[in-house]
C-alpha cells in the first residue's frame, strides 16, 4: 500500500493512497500509524480523501489506534472521510467517539488546539 507521510512542524500527515483499504492492509497502516508514536512530535493526521472503500476491520483498527494516540496525551485526528466511510462509522457505532473533521485545515487546527491545551493542563498541574 502506498502511503504519503508530510512532516510538519508539530504533526504528521499520513495520507494512504489507494482507493480502497482491505483487511489484509491493515498491518501495514497500523505499522506507519505505530510508527508516527515514537517520533518526537507524535501527534497524526490520517487524510483519507483517496479512500473510497474500506473494510470494517480497518475502521474498527483505525479507532483502537486513535484511543492509544489519546491515551498516550497525543493527538489523532482523521479528516478527508468520504460519505460513505462517514455510513460505516456510524452502522459501527464509532463515529461518535473518533475525532473527525471533513478537511485537513480543520485537522490542522484541532491538533494545535489540543497542544495547547495539554500545555495550559500541564500548567495547571503544576500549580
Amino acid at each position: 500500500m502506498n502511503v504519503k507521510i508530510d512532516t510538519k512542524e508539530k504533526f504528521c500527515v499520513i495520507t494512504p493512497e489507494v482507493n480502497e483499504i482491505t483487511a489484509n492492509m491493515s498491518d501495514e497502516l497500523y505499522k506507519s500509524l505505530s510508527f508516527q508514536l515514537s517520533k518526537p512530535i507524535p501527534h497524526a493526521i490520517l487524510n483519507l480523501q483517496s479512500v473510497e472503500k474500506i473494510d470494517d476491520s480497518v475502521l474498527t483498527m483505525i479507532y483502537d489506534m486513535q484511543q492509544k494516540f489519546y491515551n498516550d496525551n497525543h493527538s489523532f485526528v482523521i479528516c478527508g472521510i468520504s460519505k460513505s466511510i462517514l455510513n460505516q462509522l456510524e452502522a459501527l457505532e464509532l463515529l461518535d467517539t473518533m475525532n473527525v473533521t471533513p478537511s485537513e485545515s480543520e485537522a490542522w487546527d484541532i491538533v494545535q488546539m489540543e497542544e495547547i491545551e495539554r500545555e495550559l493542563l500541564n500548567g495547571f498541574d503544576e500549580n
